[in-house]
C-alpha cells in the first residue's frame, strides 16, 4: 500500500494521445536507422564543407577581383563613352541648338507678338467697340420700341384668338360627351362586362380549381416515387461503395499511414542528427587539416622569417641600403648646389655684361640717342603705354646681383 499522497505533474494543456509515449515500432528503427543515414551522411557532409570551403576561396581570390575587373572594363566600354558622349557631345549640341531656336524663333515671335500683333489687336479691338456702340445704339433705340409694338399686337390677337377656341372647345365637348361617351359606356357596360363576369364565376374559377387538384396529385404521386428509388439508390451505394471504402480507409490505410509517419519521422531527425553529428567531424577534421598544414608550412615560413630571413635583411639594410641611400642624398645635394652656383654665375655674366653695354643704372650713357620721334595716338582697343625698364624687365638691380664670392645657400655661407 502507498501510504504517501503523489506529488502533481506539471499543469499544462493536453497534448494529444500517444505524444509523450513512444511505440515499439519507432524504438525498434531508431538506432539502426541512424547508424545507417550517419554512414550515409558523413562522406555528403565533408563534400558539403569541402565545396563550401572551396566556393569562399574561389569567390574571394577569383571571382571578386574578376568582377571588379569586369565592372571596371563594362563602366569603361559602356558606361564612360555614354557620358563623355553626353558631356561633351549632347550637352553642347543642346546648348547650342537651343541658343539657335531662341535666335531664330523665339526673338523674332517676340518682335512680331510686340510690333505687330499687339498694335493690330489693339487697333481691331477699338474697331469692335465702335461697331459695338453703334449695334448697341440701333438695339437701344430701333429695335426695341419696334419690338414692343409688335409684341402687343400679337398679344391682343391671340386673347382674341384663345377666346374664340375656348367657346369652340367647350361646345364640342359637351357634344361629344352625350352624343357619344355616355350612350357608348351603356353598351359596354350591359354587353362586355356583365357576361364577362357570369362566365368567370359560374365557368372559368370551377374548371381552375378541378385542374389544381389533378396537378397537386400528379406532383405527389412523382415525389413518392422519386424519394422510392432515390432510398434504393442510397443503400446501394453505401453498401456496395461507402462501407468498404470506410473499411478499408480505418483498418488498412490508416495504420500504414501512422508507420509510414513514425518511419518517416525517425528517418527526418536521423537524418538531422547525422547532419549535425557530420557537422562536428567535418569541422573536427577540418581543424586537423588546417593544424597540419600549419605544423608543415606556416610555422617552418614563420620561423624562418624571424630567424633567417629578419636579421639578414636587417643586415642587408644597416649595410647596404643605409649608406646607399646617404650617398645618394649626399650626391643630390652636391648636384643641386652645383646647378645653383651655375646659375648664380650664368646671372652674373648676364649683368657684367649689360653694365659692360649700357653702363651702370643712373649714369649717362655715352651713345647719342636716337632722334624722338612723336609717338603714334593709341588705339580705343590698347591700354596706357608702358614706361620701358632701363635696367630691364627681368633682372634684378645692381645693388641686389649675385658674384662668385656671395651665396645664399647654407652650405657654403660663412
Amino acid at each position: 500500500m502507498d501510504l504517501e499522497k503523489p506529488s502533481a505533474g506539471p499543469v499544462g494543456p493536453p497534448g494529444p494521445p500517444g505524444a509523450g509515449a513512444e511505440g515499439c515500432l519507432a524504438v525498434a528503427i531508431r538506432v539502426p536507422v541512424r547508424i545507417v543515414v550517419l554512414v550515409l551522411v558523413v562522406p555528403v557532409r565533408m563534400l558539403w564543407d569541402a565545396c563550401v570551403v572551396g566556393g569562399r576561396l574561389l569567390r574571394d581570390t577569383v571571382l571578386r577581383p574578376l568582377g571588379r575587373v569586369v565592372g571596371w572594363v563594362a563602366r569603361a566600354l559602356f558606361v564612360w563613352p555614354w557620358v563623355a558622349l553626353w558631356r561633351y557631345v549632347v550637352v553642347p549640341l543642346g546648348t547650342a541648338l537651343a541658343w539657335l531656336g531662341r535666335v531664330l524663333l523665339v526673338v523674332p515671335a517676340v518682335w512680331l507678338y510686340r510690333a505687330v500683333l499687339t498694335p493690330l489687336g489693339h487697333a481691331l479691338a477699338r474697331f469692335a467697340g465702335g461697331v459695338g456702340s453703334v449695334l448697341g445704339w440701333m438695339y437701344a433705340r430701333l429695335l426695341t420700341p419696334v419690338g414692343h409694338a409688335v409684341a402687343a399686337l400679337l398679344r391682343g390677337i391671340g386673347l382674341v384668338l384663345g377666346a374664340v377656341g375656348g367657346g369652340l372647345w367647350t361646345v364640342a365637348a359637351w357634344l361629344a360627351r352625350y352624343l357619344v361617351v355616355v350612350p357608348a359606356t351603356w353598351l359596354a357596360r350591359y354587353l362586355v362586362v356583365v357576361p364577362a363576369t357570369w362566365l368567370h364565376r359560374w365557368v372559368l374559377t370551377p374548371v381552375a380549381r378541378a385542374v389544381v387538384l389533378l396537378l397537386t396529385g400528379l406532383v405527389w404521386v412523382v415525389r413518392m416515387m422519386l424519394l422510392g428509388i432515390g432510398a434504393v439508390l442510397y443503400w446501394t451505394a453505401r453498401v456496395l461503395l461507402v462501407l468498404p471504402a470506410l473499411a478499408l480507409w480505418r483498418w488498412v490505410l490508416v495504420p500504414v499511414g501512422r508507420a509510414l509517419a513514425v518511419v518517416g519521422r525517425e528517418v527526418g531527425e536521423a537524418l538531422g542528427h547525422a547532419w549535425r553529428v557530420a557537422g562536428h567531424l567535418s569541422l573536427a577534421v577540418g581543424r586537423f587539416l588546417g593544424r597540419l598544414l600549419t605544423w608543415i608550412l606556416v610555422d617552418p615560413a614563420r620561423w624562418a622569417y624571424r630567424t633567417v630571413l629578419t636579421p639578414v635583411g636587417h643586415t642587408v639594410r644597416d649595410l647596404v641600403l643605409k649608406p646607399a641611400a646617404e650617398a645618394a642624398r649626399s650626391a643630390g645635394r652636391a648636384a643641386r648646389q652645383a646647378l645653383a652656383a651655375a646659375r648664380d654665375g650664368a646671372r652674373q655674366a648676364r649683368a657684367d655684361f649689360r653694365r659692360l653695354l649700357f653702363g651702370p643704372p643712373g649714369e649717362p650713357q655715352l651713345a647719342r640717342a636716337p632722334e624722338s620721334r612723336p609717338a603714334p595716338p593709341p588705339e580705343p582697343w590698347a591700354g596706357a603705354a608702358r614706361e620701358p625698364d632701363p635696367i630691364g624687365p627681368r633682372e634684378p638691380v645692381a645693388g641686389g646681383t649675385r658674384t662668385l664670392g656671395s651665396s645664399t645657400t647654407a652650405l657654403t655661407k660663412d
